[in-house]
C-alpha cells in the first residue's frame, strides 16, 4: 500500500500552540512524537511505502546538527514501512545525506529511506499524482493531481491541489467518522474522496 503525508515537523515545539498554524493536539513534543508514531504504525505496515512531502523536522535548535539528525533518525526507525522523502523548506540536504549514509534497510531488502529534492510522480487510479512540497499549479487537467504540503491549515482553491499535511484544512472534506486519527498518513481512497468532494464544492 501507498500512503501520503506532509509537514510532520518533528521537534518543532513552537507549532504545538502556534497562533499562525492550526494548533496541534498535544502539549509537549514527547507526547506529540508518541502520538504520531502510534497513528502512523496503526495503519502502515513494514511492506508499505509512505511518501512524506516535505518539512519532516525542525532541528535548528539542536546543536550540534548531527545530534538532531541522530535523534530524528532513531525516531524514524520506529515508523513502519519505507519512507520516501521529498525535500521541504525546513529539510536540508545535509539531513538527507546523513539518513542516506546510515544504509538502513527493511526486512525485504528495500532501503528504509528514498530521497527527492523537488518532487516525483506516482501513477495510480488513472491519475498522475505530482508529489511536491510547495503547491504546484497545473492548470486545467482531467487526470493530474498535485499532492503537496507547506501551507498547513490553508488550501489552494483548486480541486486538483490537495494538501496532505497533517493539519490541512482539506482533511475537512472527510466526515468525522471517515477521517483517520490526527497524524495518520492518507491512503489513495481517502485522497480520491477529498478530490471528488472538493471538485463538487468548487463547482457550485
Amino acid at each position: 500500500m501507498e500512503y501520503f503525508i506532509a509537514d510532520l515537523h518533528f521537534f518543532h515545539e513552537q507549532l504545538l500552540q502556534s497562533e499562525h498554524f492550526s494548533p496541534r493536539p498535544y502539549d509537549d513534543l514527547q507526547d506529540e512524537h508518541q502520538g504520531l508514531q502510534q497513528a502512523w504504525n496503526a495503519r502502515v505496515t513494514e511492506n508499505d511505502t509512505v511518501y512524506h512531502l516535505g518539512d519532516l523536522a525542525f532541528l535548528n535548535k539542536i546543536k550540534p546538527a548531527k545530534k538532531g539528525y541522530q535523534a530524528l533518525y532513531e525516531l524514524l526507525l520506529s515508523l513502519n514501512g519505507q519512507i520516501v522523502l521529498i525535500k521541504g523548506n525546513h529539510d536540508t540536504r545535509d539531513l538527507f545525506k546523513f539518513l542516506q549514509n546510515q544504509h538502513s534497510t527493511l526486512s525485504d531488502g528495500r532501503p528504509k529511506f528514498k530521497f527527492h529534492d523537488v518532487g516525483m510522480i506516482v501513477k495510480a487510479n488513472h491519475h498522475q499524482f505530482f508529489l511536491t512540497h510547495y503547491p504546484l499549479i497545473l492548470g486545467p487537467t482531467a487526470s493530474s493531481v498535485n499532492l503537496h504540503g507547506h501551507i498547513h491549515h490553508s488550501q489552494v482553491a483548486i480541486a486538483e491541489n490537495i494538501n496532505v499535511g497533517i493539519d490541512s484544512s482539506d482533511l475537512e472534506y472527510l466526515n468525522s467518522d471517515e477521517r483517520p486519527t490526527w497524524g495518520t498518513p492518507l491512503n489513495l481512497s481517502e485522497i480520491e474522496m477529498i478530490l471528488e468532494r472538493k471538485r463538487h464544492q468548487l463547482s457550485e
